[in-house]
């Protein structure tokens, strides 16, 4: 069924409908309905049920049809399908949930900066908060956008965070949860009919990422490479993308005050340059403080008229005063904050650069055996691309006491449905045809694992990011690192030379820096094996897999 003719006629006849109301309307009704608070700086603060805190990545699903499901890698763990019926019967289910309603918020926006290819969208919810929300993270319809490859095909999202499905219903066609029940929470997505719906989610980032989840299938279809990363530029409009895994040093490193900001998060790539897809930043709130990160901080907690501020804290401890304490986990780790682009004071206004020179992966090794700094070749790039990897620390949760491998493809794998070589091979292509150089960073250990030696110090990672920028390792020497396969900087401006290889420092001799950097290849190349075994993967890159035995 067409669902979009019931929506446009559920909008037309509806008795309330708050049709693309100005930002101090979302901020009074969101107020006034009880949807939040106004913390002592004047941003708002929120909590939502315990199986919001965050993402809810068993739930999301994609409608998986004959005619399209070729083009996504199924065997992904993150790409899990459900049928077109279930998906209809569920958008039955939401239709009657929003004419229930006694308000109802539409909005309309676009993803993508760069308007000829912005994704208009539409998000029909009836929370005043979820719709402050969408006003901070996509951007304003801009000028031009008539002539978007997507103008004729729009995205149209309905968002009920507080419903809930009745399960009865959906018996054999959502998951069976722990203790039986099939869930009755639904992050529904069909990408042939340009469809989302979110029920019983109230996670905030559940629309932000189902609607770059929706970039990410669309956009290589009409030869645009989308990628998780943040980007900046240089005085002289050079452009450099960062991509990381969460704890890697990606908002840290790319917020440089002497760069400006396109965005942290989300970006295309296209034949005309890079440009962001959002209008905002979700930041991680847990732990953050003013003097590590002041600009986040202020960002955020800036002083203002809460009617003119629009900053929304997502589950952070608040007390009776308003004031935060972002150091209290005890809810979730994972509080987070929305806020305009605009709140920070380098960025780039219209989002937009030329091509990258340069591009950075940054990894946060706690093994402590990859070097802190290393060139790739164009193989070696689409391999580490492929690869995501960084470490999951010991402590961090439960039962772990060593480091462990995480491996995420484009550092983003739960976004990025479409089959991996679409991805790499656009990769490749572009750095090809743009002479673009791309350096491994460690902001992990290095010389000694983590519980035995310290991490990299922050100032000698930017010296080497800041060398990297601006050419300074062009014309350096290099030497190939025998297990990982990178080449590694004999010299670095600013950085003692000792600390550039790993094994000439580690701490307890080279015959265990051997044994443990084996055992991290190892990991690489059994992972690669399970994910990419039978993906079409170019034998030349997949010989560029650390542990790979030809």
């Amino acid at each position: 069924m067409d669902w979009i003719d019931p929506l446009n006629d559920l909008v037309d006849s509806h008795p309330n409908i708050q049709l693309n109301i100005k930002r101090v309307n979302m901020i009074i009704d969101a107020v006034d309905r009880k949807e939040a608070i106004i913390s002592q700086c004047g941003a708002l603060a929120t909590w939502t049920p315990p199986e919001s805190t965050g993402r809810s990545p068993k739930d999301t699903v994609i409608v998986k049809r004959e005619s399209s499901a070729h083009l996504i890698d199924w065997d992904s763990p993150n790409n899990i399908p459900i049928t077109e019926q279930t998906f209809d019967i569920a958008m039955e289910d939401g239709l009657a949930m929003l004419k229930a309603k006694d308000t109802l918020y539409v909005t309309d926006r676009v993803i993508g900066a760069d308007s000829r290819y912005a994704l208009p969208v539409r998000v029909i919810t009836d929370r005043a908060l979820h719709t402050l929300f969408i006003d901070n993270m996509f951007r304003p319809v801009p000028e031009g956008t008539e002539n978007s490859c997507f103008v004729d095909h729009p995205f149209t999202l309905i968002v009920l965070p507080y419903n809930k499905l009745d399960n009865s219903k959906y018996e054999g066609r959502l998951r069976q949860m722990p203790d039986g029940e099939t869930s009755d929470m639904i992050v529904g997505m069909d990408m042939d009919r340009r469809l989302g719906l979110i029920v019983g989610s109230a996670y905030c980032g559940s629309m932000k990422k189902m609607l770059f989840t929706a970039m990410n299938y669309l956009l290589p279809l009409d030869g645009i490479l989308p990628l998780h990363c943040s980007a900046n530029e240089g005085p002289a409009g050079d452009c450099a993308l960062l991509l990381g895994l969460s704890g890697t040093g990606k908002t840290t490193l790319s917020a440089d005050p002497s760069r400006a900001l396109l965005g942290d998060d989300e970006h295309g790539w296209s034949d005309h340059g890079v440009a962001n897809f959002e209008n905002g930043c979700y930041a991680k709130f847990i732990d953050l403080k003013e003097e590590k990160e002041p600009e986040i901080f202020h960002a955020v907690m800036h002083k203002d008229d809460y009617m003119a501020h629009g900053a929304i804290l997502e589950n952070a401890m608040i007390y009776p005063d308003g004031s935060f304490d972002f150091s209290d986990d005890r809810y979730t780790p994972n509080s987070r904050a929305s806020y305009p682009l605009t709140y920070l004071s380098n960025i780039k206004h219209e989002s937009k650069s030329g091509h990258p020179h340069t591009i950075l992966f940054l990894t946060a090794d706690a093994n402590g055996v990859l070097p802190p700094i290393s060139k790739l070749t164009a193989e070696q790039a689409m391999l580490w691309f492929l690869m995501g990897y960084t470490s999951k620390l010991a402590g961090t949760e439960t039962g772990i006491v060593e480091p462990q491998s995480t491996f995420s493809r484009f550092f983003g794998q739960p976004f990025m449905p479409l089959n991996p070589d679409v991805y790499a091979d656009m990769l490749g292509k572009k750095m090809g045809d743009h002479d673009v150089r791309v350096y491994l960073v460690n902001t992990g250990w290095s010389g000694a694992p983590y519980g035995n030696g310290k991490r990299m110090d922050i100032v000698l990672t930017r010296a080497m990011v800041d060398a990297a920028l601006k050419g300074k390792l062009n014309d350096v020497e290099y030497m190939q690192d025998k297990i990982f396969k990178v080449w590694i900087p004999t010299t670095c401006p600013k950085v003692p030379s000792e600390v550039l290889n790993p094994r000439d420092n580690w701490w307890a001799g080279p015959d265990d820096f051997d044994e443990r950097a084996g055992k991290l290849a190892a990991d690489f190349a059994a992972h690669f094996q399970k994910a990419y075994g039978n993906k079409s993967i170019d034998p030349a890159i997949a010989a560029e897999c650390p542990g790979f035995i030809e």
